[in-house]
């Protein structure tokens, strides 16, 4: 599979929506992820992302200014033990519920679909990082309608043992902005992942669209040791 330049996949892009990137430090010592999110709309706009333990959840910025909260607040991260679970939704929860039953990443997701927001019918997009005795692999999903047929729901599941220092993969909500919005198509984008956070952190933030993006969050997870350095950056202070 060819790398893509993840920024140029970004500034090429006024409206990937939502993104997850997984994968390992150049220097193969860290697991990283990222996760971003944008809006177009008012409510979609008024977020921030803040620290829930071990993870982050999404709240509005101006609570008087939320109007539907049921697709735009959730915990996009959340710790089980050894394993960090990021989701474009409140799937987060129901990996986590499913995995604390001894249910695998794909089980947990078999009670759930897309997003109800007709026309778009947003996929919903996860990944799955393992960190044990000094090995990492992780696993991203999609699930999305048949090519905008909500009667049909298509599920995807990648998984990556053993991934290569320096790679990591990338998988977004929309193929480009539109109405209604075109869904991610294709396997996860292989990307670079470099060996410093910030550099890393400032190289997305920089790349996304300046009206529609909304908040980021970046992570580097000693493999070694499983202590974590977090990043986050969100457009509304």
């Amino acid at each position: 599979m060819e790398m893509r330049d993840l920024a140029k996949e970004l500034q090429e892009n006024a409206y990937p929506g939502r993104g997850i990137v997984i994968g390992k430090s150049e220097d193969g010592t860290k697991a990283v992820t990222a996760y971003f999110i944008m809006g177009r709309s008012e409510n979609s706009r008024n977020r921030v992302f803040v620290e829930e333990g071990e993870g982050i959840r999404t709240q509005a910025f101006d609570p008087s200014k939320l109007t539907d909260p049921s697709l735009i607040i959730y915990a996009p991260v959340r710790v089980l033990g050894n394993k960090t679970i990021v989701t474009n939704g409140d799937q987060t929860d129901t990996i986590y519920d499913g995995m604390d039953r001894q249910l695998t990443f794909e089980q947990s997701l078999r009670c759930r679909q897309f997003e109800p927001d007709g026309p778009n019918y947003t996929p919903r997009i996860s990944g799955i990082m393992h960190i044990e005795k000094g090995t990492f692999n992780y696993a991203m999903s999609i699930l999305k309608s048949n090519n905008g047929n909500p009667e049909a729901c298509n599920r995807y599941t990648f998984a990556y043992e053993n991934p290569v220092a320096g790679e990591g993969h990338f998988i977004h909500t929309y193929m480009h902005d539109g109405n209604p919005l075109p869904s991610f198509e294709g396997e996860p984008k292989l990307v670079a992942i470099p060996d410093d956070i910030d550099d890393f952190t400032d190289m997305l933030w920089n790349s996304l669209n300046a009206d529609n993006k909304v908040s980021l969050f970046v992570r580097y997870i000693d493999i070694a040791s499983g202590k974590y350095e977090t990043k986050i950056v969100n457009k509304n202070q």
